[in-house]
């Protein structure tokens, strides 16, 4: 991968809070139409990563590119940023005086200055998308969880960005809801979206990641192809967590469901039960 080429560059990047050094020397490239998955424990930089790039937070020293366009340059036009890259976090953040229609039309009229009329009518186009195309007059309290955060992610590609970061997006709904997000974001996937993704479900960006970058303390300890990093990880940091981690989660699963002696022989079971689940 050549850095040059690569859609999104972020270079030798530090960021603090007062002493509470978060991100340390952090270089990753990201080419265009590529998933990024980001993995660690909690604390270990990987929201404060997305909002640095999506300039929600300044960074001590470093360099951020889209398209070689320097995202950290004295007096970039943040607004304008942002209208290229699309964010979706975990809380959803939807307006709650603002119906569906409202919130996802909103930016397009306001910011993009787009007719109302065409952003309703690609506004009705995303809510196809998404699989809710008959909720575009209900409040978001009216919505499931799953519901709000389909809304959500309609509402950053509204915009037509060239990168979407999710921000632990799975991981405040439940079992009952997590599955319609999951597969919009399949879907964004298999249509080309350029995306970064913090999340702690391991089998996910297994399936949903060209490559997975591993933090911990602010680093970016290993990156690599999903299989390298939960099967083969060179770095014993990585090892300790991926281990530690899949273990947790087979342990949660045979509480709930004890795994007959007869499966034992399975390939990898700790990921094909994850992926089960997931």
């Amino acid at each position: 991968m050549s850095a040059s080429s690569s859609l999104l560059r972020i270079e030798h990047v530090y960021k603090a809070y007062n002493d509470n050094l978060v991100l340390q020397n952090v270089d990753l490239a990201v080419d265009a139409h590529e998933v990024i998955c980001l993995i660690g424990r909690s604390g270990c930089g990987k929201s404060t990563l997305l909002r640095c790039v999506n300039l929600l937070e300044d960074i001590q020293s470093g360099r951020i590119f889209l398209d070689d366009q320097e995202l950290t340059a004295p007096n970039v036009n943040r607004d304008r940023v942002r209208q290229e890259i699309g964010m979706v976090f975990q809380s959803f953040n939807l307006f709650p005086h603002k119906t569906v229609m409202e919130n996802i039309t909103m930016a397009p009229i306001h910011v993009q200055k787009v007719s109302r009329r065409q952003a309703r009518q690609e506004a009705e186009e995303l809510l196809n998308r998404i699989g809710l195309p008959d909720r575009a007059n209900e409040y978001p309290d009216r919505l499931s969880g799953g519901q709000q955060q389909r809304v959500a992610i309609a509402r950053a590609l509204a915009l037509k960005p060239k990168l979407i970061l999710l921000d632990e997006v799975t991981s405040s709904l439940d079992p009952e809801t997590i599955g319609g997000v999951m597969e919009l974001i399949r879907e964004l996937r298999n249509s080309g979206m350029t995306m970064m993704m913090a999340t702690h479900q391991m089998g996910f960006a297994r399936e949903i990641a060209d490559r997975v970058a591993f933090l911990d303390a602010g680093r970016i300890v290993e990156i690599g192809s999903p299989s390298q990093i939960f099967d083969s990880p060179k770095e014993e940091r990585t090892r300790d967590f991926v281990s530690h981690t899949l273990s947790t989660a087979a342990s949660e699963l045979e509480i709930a469901a004890p795994v007959p002696a007869s499966l034992g022989g399975l390939t990898n079971p700790l990921l094909s039960a994850l992926e089960e689940v997931e």
